[in-house]
């Protein structure tokens, strides 16, 4: 069982079909093309569908998915979401703008949303001229405006090298600034003269969630197919922009590097910090895919993944980017279901926590004697034991107090042990102990945002991690919570 902010999305696996790679967006990040390849041959600009999952990072700014934008300030259109955290899909020719808005707002930080938008302008009915599904169901809108039949728009321009196409931001008419995506965007299919339905891409399974499936589609001459597989920075079949699609439409990058490219993906989505789960006196900044927390002048600030599950063994690990000095950190365990956020974790009665500044442990606000103080560029880990009831933690690969993860019912030298009850979301954190101190934490649950020298990943081989992981630990990711969660 895994306890998690309720929301759309791939998070119930066994698809059949399987995503293997995303990519991590941050702002100034991009992937971009224009090349002047020629219109479609046949409606260009009136038709035109775009099919693409996706995990946000951030809430209630605008960000863009997807945009064509003509270079002399003629138009634009694209998919984003607003600062309101609804789905639009906007047109603007010419100064006349067209766009549906969705009712519905997407503020899952967990979830990976299939988002499908087209556009048809010949169809006779209005209402069928622009569409958004999301995880399969079309949706109903706050405002529409329609286009008239047979407008040309942009989807499918590509005549000059005037009309850009971009994945992961927006821009409007006559801007210089652009709206980028914060978060993870996986198996993007840009059908340019198509026009397709969520059906196409994806399909309900057993449970009744909306899954992935194998397209069969058609992507025009200025579509693509992109996977983000390759890790390369040039427009060309190595790059991470690759189109897979046969149509060659290659795209460059922008503000990304190999490092980008993940295993965070709609068939196996892995745990990340939540900027939704707030702790009194939040002022920190969560970022690289919720993978990263920087304080300036941090007052009390704490940041709890996105999964807790019940049961298992799980293993994580954390470092310690800086710190002003003072080594105020503390990373740890907290039950959600019994944990009230008013204070850091480990000094309420359900959290557990181990210290940067003194190396000690920490429950109910009461420090015992532990193991070694740590401080920038040390990596902590995490083995969380739901089975037996215990937590052990490590420094640069050597668990503290002799500490046996692998003890099973023993606990032998475990930082904490309880009474294992399946009533409890067991859910890690990483926190700061006093106010007024700066430091960063990155956190790896087999994701990384940041370079890892050596490599290990768990028995099942998922997960990217510095340090072995110990036998019988998995990392928390839903492949794996659905075999031990």
């Amino acid at each position: 069982m895994v306890f998690t902010t309720a929301g759309g999305g791939a998070n119930q696996l066994d698809t059949g079909y399987e995503i293997d790679n995303s990519l991590r967006f941050q702002p100034n990040a991009y992937i971009s093309r224009y090349d002047g390849v020629g219109d479609e041959p046949s409606n260009a600009g009136k038709i035109g569908t775009v099919s693409v999952w996706t995990k946000r990072g951030d809430l209630g700014r605008e960000q863009g998915l997807f945009v064509v934008y003509e270079h002399n300030s003629v138009g634009y259109q694209t998919i984003w979401f607003n600062s309101d955290d609804n789905l639009q899909l906007r047109y603007e020719i010419s100064g006349t703008e067209y766009q549906v808005k969705t009712n519905a707002k997407f503020r899952d930080p967990s979830a990976w949303y299939h988002v499908v938008a087209m556009t048809d302008t010949t169809q006779g009915t209005d209402s069928n001229r622009m569409k958004i599904y999301v995880n399969g169901t079309e949706q109903s809108y706050s405002s529409t405006a329609y286009p008239p039949q047979d407008t040309t728009l942009l989807w499918g321009k590509g005549n000059s090298t005037n009309y850009q196409y971009h994945i992961g931001r927006k821009r409007g008419v006559g801007s210089t600034t652009y709206a980028h995506y914060n978060g993870y965007i996986a198996e993007v299919h840009l059908c340019m003269g198509q026009n397709y339905t969520a059906s196409e891409f994806g399909e309900t399974n057993d449970n009744g969630v909306w899954i992935p499936k194998e397209a069969d589609v058609s992507y025009g001459t200025n579509g693509g197919y992109y996977e983000f597989k390759q890790t390369g920075t040039s427009a060309d079949a190595s790059g991470i922009g690759a189109d897979t699609s046969g149509t060659g439409n290659h795209a460059t990058v922008g503000g990304l590097a190999a490092i980008d490219v993940t295993t965070d993906t709609p068939t196996n989505n892995f745990c990340t910090l939540n900027p939704l789960d707030v702790y009194a006196s939040k002022t920190g900044t969560i970022s690289e895919g919720n993978t990263k927390l920087t304080v300036t002048t941090s007052n009390l600030h704490t940041a709890v993944g996105t999964m807790a599950p019940t049961n298992g063994k799980w293993y994580w690990e954390v470092e310690l980017d800086s710190t002003d000095g003072l080594n105020p950190s503390n990373l740890g365990i907290s039950d959600l279901s019994r944990d009230d956020k008013s204070n850091m974790p480990s000094k309420l009665a359900w959290g557990y926590g181990y210290n940067a500044s003194t190396g000690d442990k920490q429950n109910n606000a009461s420090n015992s004697s532990y193991g070694d103080s740590y401080t920038s560029g040390d990596i902590l880990g995490c083995a969380m034991d739901l089975d037996n009831g215990a937590v052990y933690f490590s420094k640069n690969g050597t668990f503290q107090a002799s500490g046996d993860p692998t003890s099973g019912s023993s606990k032998t030298n475990a930082a904490f042990t309880w009474t294992p009850d399946s009533s409890m979301n067991w859910c890690p954190y990483v926190a700061d102990n006093t106010s007024g101190v700066a430091f960063t934490w990155l956190v790896n649950f087999g994701n990384p945002a940041f370079s890892i020298s050596s490599g290990n990943s768990d028995a099942n081989g998922y997960g990217n991690f510095e340090y072995a992981v110990p036998s019988g630990y998995y990392a928390l990711c839903t492949k794996n919570l659905a075999e031990y969660g």
